[in-house]
């Protein structure tokens, strides 16, 4: 793979050149059931023009082998122009037409032609998935967003499955017969597509289980398409063993409320025809937007009971993809550098579709606030942290910047735009950002225009602070009281670019929410004012003369982006009575600001996991309360003082099993406590009675179903005490064997507390090649369950397996073991100090010793170290 890493300055040179007319690609997987067959056929014929006579360009393409190359009807010699992942085009003429045949690899992986195998039923099913760069591992292309073009797809697959692709079949034809006459291959012609980016090509294959629906809506009068009728098939796709959890009905109804929003909301027709959805196995992503067959990770199809969270969140991912059919696919960033200007502007927009179309409402921007921000925050708090128009200087560094920096940074920031110049200019400006450039490429001048013009500010400035920064701010209020009333009130500021180091304040249209206790102790919000804050001190004056409130709510309906910390009384006020703050995002932007002073190793992890095990119970809001029991199990797992760590850890069991059996009798909230219970369990063998009585059934709250997920999850517990067996376990499985158990049983089995096991998992793991991408991350999570006498042996042949890991492996199966097998658990010596710690300095002796090596090797491990510091930063606490 020395050449797979197209740089930004190879793809620059090779646009300059060249323009592509057409693109006509077939794909013959016909073979795909046989799954001793490595690979498939597949053939490209691409039209295109040359600025300069006699010139040179190259092709990208990944695979098995490439048997002939024609360039304009000139067959070239295979072994002179085939150079690793190029194929080299010599002595163009200005009108090009290159035919290339090859053999294309199925993957277990996930990148490109993914094959997989149903454990319940045996059949076969594939699905391609390429962002950034992986069409060329199916077929040959210029594999660079800029680079649009129309195409054109024919598939050859068993004639008894359902193949799909951007555009609608325009023909079916058998070609091949079985020897009792029956139809064995048929090839399906696709219609032609609009001009797209390679990447979100797309072609799913396989026995799916189908479901069809129709969308239709007339634009209304104040509509540029006043009058026009917009018609647009939908289908649903799954695996046939998953028909009978199909939602579809609800699926459709969410995807039905998006189009009309969208079409309404960007006055400009949805383009691509029919409207595919896909859920589909092993999936890396949550979705991708491929246009006219999204697809989506089949885990939201739900085998197991949901909380109305898991639906939400859905509903939200959905409405994502959605919104990239304008902001991604219709528009295309020129470059990875203004990937934002897709996510970020698609998980924004997600966001407010939900709160707007759907039955969520406000919960979306809770969630937001609650879940999505605390990824952003994470993100932009490492040494690895990048301005949300980042410099991505190669392919590789495109990877790694699928982060919360692009998606949730950046749509907080965009949230930020929208309450600086109103959303009405900031619509109009897309509108016309859409109008300008369609099924072109942009860049962030190119958005900023239009957005400037709706507004009638200039956004330039906002943009380099904003945008091109690096960092977040730290917003800290503080008040001045006589005899009972606010006499001064300021709003401190304090942010520096990590990368330049240089200070990065910024612009913040935000409100200031004061909350006191009423008769009935409930906090509620007596006054809100929203004001500017700019440079490193803001005086409200707005607020002189105001009763003084027991809480203040810096970023009151979370505008801005922004860690906010606590005056002494709000802090205070948040520890004893957080849970009677009757607004739900207030109580989230408060819960947020616990939970970041808590990893700055501001507040003592203790208090923190003290306030959770004390308030969460009765969270309305489901979101929130997920993310308050999943960070009270980090808490006590990464940031608790070695010493205390069983003490705190034994409160907050005790605290679940309580919360858990007063919950309301099936509801989302003691279900979240059943689960947070089994998580627990993996660490402490005081819950072994309780969780074998769950999977038994007794000593189960009324209400509680234990069903596939959870019982998974607690069979998980149980191996990791040694308090399962192999048999129990594999009976489990029998019973219900699914390609969701199957995940349960390799987490339980790689859980087991035994140097044999854990051998084993490692050797399956990072040596092993049969694994899936689904399967290795099963592996690697059980694998990391266990004591350090278990996992210490581990830690020196981790780091001198990654420069292999990186040479030998995809980077998708690459960045799992990187990132999942590092030695990220550990505990502070009692007079040591974090950077002093063994594996600190053993990950700084190969940052050393390796500066040359690969720069998307060397940012895992390098925030691997930071977030490692900071768990051994906080337990001195």
């Amino acid at each position: 793979m020395s050449n797979s890493n197209l740089s930004r300055d190879e793809a620059a040179a090779r646009k300059s050149l060249i323009s592509v007319n057409h693109y006509d690609v077939r794909v013959d997987i016909g073979n795909a059931e046989c799954l001793t067959e490595p690979g498939f056929s597949t053939q490209s014929t691409i039209t295109f023009s040359a600025s300069r006579p006699d010139s040179e360009t190259f092709l990208d393409f990944i695979g098995i082998s490439v048997e002939s190359v024609v360039l304009n009807g000139r067959a070239l010699n295979v072994a002179d122009v085939v150079d690793d992942a190029r194929i080299h085009l010599p002595g163009l003429a200005l009108e090009n037409e290159v035919l290339i045949r090859a053999t294309a690899a199925y993957s277990r992986s996930g990148e490109g032609m993914h094959r997989f195998q149903d454990p319940a039923d045996g059949l076969v099913y594939t699905y391609t998935q390429y962002e950034p760069a992986d069409a060329r591992r199916v077929f040959a292309n210029f594999e660079q967003p800029d680079l649009k073009a129309p195409f054109t797809f024919h598939v050859a697959a068993p004639a008894n499955w359902e193949v799909a692709s951007n555009q609608s079949v325009s023909n079916a034809s058998t070609q091949e017969m079985d020897q009792d006459g029956s139809p064995s291959t048929s090839w399906w012609d696709f219609a032609t597509t609009l001009p797209i980016s390679t990447y979100i090509t797309s072609i799913l294959a396989g026995p799916y289980y189908k479901v069809n629906d129709h969308f239709s809506m007339v634009f209304g009068p104040e509509s540029a398409h006043a009058g026009t009728t917009l018609e647009v098939p939908l289908s649903a796709y799954c695996r046939a063993s998953l028909s009978q959890n199909f939602d579809t009905d609800p699926i459709f109804a969410v995807t039905k409320a998006g189009l009309y929003y969208f079409n309404e909301l960007f006055d400009y027709p949805y383009p691509f025809g029919k409207y595919d959805q896909a859920f589909v196995p092993e999936y890396n992503l949550g979705a991708m937007e491929n246009p006219g067959l999204v697809t989506f990770t089949e885990s939201y199809i739900h085998t197991s009971r949901a909380t109305d969270t898991q639906y939400q969140q859905r509903a939200n991912t959905i409405m994502h993809e959605m919104a990239h059919m304008w902001f991604g696919d219709l528009v295309t960033m020129s470059w990875w550098d203004d990937l934002w200007l897709k996510e970020s502007f698609a998980d924004f927009m997600g966001h407010l579709a939900v709160a707007d179309a759907t039955e969520w409402g406000s919960k979306s921007w809770t969630m937001f606030a609650s879940r999505r921000k605390a990824w952003a925050y994470v993100q932009d708090q490492l040494p690895t942290t990048h301005p949300i128009v980042a410099d991505i200087p190669h392919l590789e560094a495109a990877k790694q910047n699928f982060d919360g920096i692009t998606y949730a940074k950046g749509a907080s920031v965009l949230k930020q735009l929208v309450a600086y110049v109103g959303q009405d200019a900031f619509m109009a400006g897309a509108r016309s950002y859409f109008a300008s450039h369609e099924y072109a490429n942009t860049t962030l001048t190119d958005l900023l225009t239009p957005l400037s013009e709706a507004s009638g500010r200039d956004l330039s400035a906002w943009a380099g602070q904003w945008l091109q920064t690096a960092g977040i701010s730290t917003l800290t209020p503080t008040m001045e009281i006589v005899d009972g009333k606010i006499t001064a009130f300021s709003i401190s500021q304090e942010a520096v670019d990590p990368i330049t180091g240089l200070s990065a304040l910024r612009p913040h249209r935000l409100s200031v929410g004061f909350f006191t206790k009423d008769k009935d102790s409930q906090l509620r919000r007596t006054h809100s004012v929203t004001i500017d804050v700019a440079g490193a001190q803001t005086d409200v004056g707005v607020l002189i003369g105001i009763a003084a409130p027991d809480l203040v709510v810096l970023n009151d309906e979370d505008l801005t982006y922004a860690k906010v910390r606590l005056d002494v009384t709000s802090l205070s006020t948040a520890l004893t009575s957080l849970g009677t703050v009757a607004e739900p995002m207030a109580r989230s932007l408060v819960w947020s600001s616990l939970w970041n002073a808590t990893r700055d190793a501001v507040l003592p992890v203790r208090t923190y996991v003290k306030a959770v095990c004390e308030q969460a119970a009765g969270e309305s809001d489901i979101a929130l309360l997920q993310s308050l029991s999943e960070n009270a199990l980090s808490a006590v797992r990464d940031f608790c003082p070695p010493t205390k760590r069983g003490e705190l850890r034994a409160v907050l069991l005790s605290a679940v099993e309580n919360n858990l059996d007063a919950a309301e009798a099936g509801s989302d909230e003691q279900l979240i406590w059943a689960r947070t219970l089994a998580a627990l369990g993996r660490s402490t063998d005081t819950a072994n009675t309780r969780i074998r009585g769950l999977l038994n059934g007794f000593d189960v709250p009324e209400g509680l179903r234990v069903d596939s997920q959870l019982r998974w999850s607690c069979w998980q517990a149980l191996a990791a005490n040694e308090e399962a067996t192999v048999s129990e376990l594999d009976a489990e499985l029998k019973a219900a064997t699914t390609a969701e158990t199957r995940v349960g049983r390799v987490i339980a089995l790689a859980s087991f507390p035994q140097p044999d096991v854990k051998a084993k998992a490692w050797t399956d793991a990072l040596t092993g090649m049969e694994l899936t991408n689904e399967l290795l991350s099963a592996t690697i999570e059980g694998f990391m369950v266990g004591s350090h006498d278990l996992l210490d042996p581990y830690v020196e042949p981790y780091f001198s397996a990654l420069i292999d890991i990186w040479e030998q492996r995809s980077i998708e199966i690459a960045s799992r073991l990187v990132r999942g097998l590092f030695p990220s658990h550990q505990d502070l010596g009692s007079d040591a100090q974090p950077t002093q710690h063994p594996v600190v300095m053993r990950t700084d002796s190969w940052l050393a010793d390796n500066d040359t090596a690969p720069t998307g090797l060397r940012r895992l491990v390098l925030e691997q170290r930071d977030q490692l510091v900071r768990s051994l930063t906080a337990q001195i606490g």
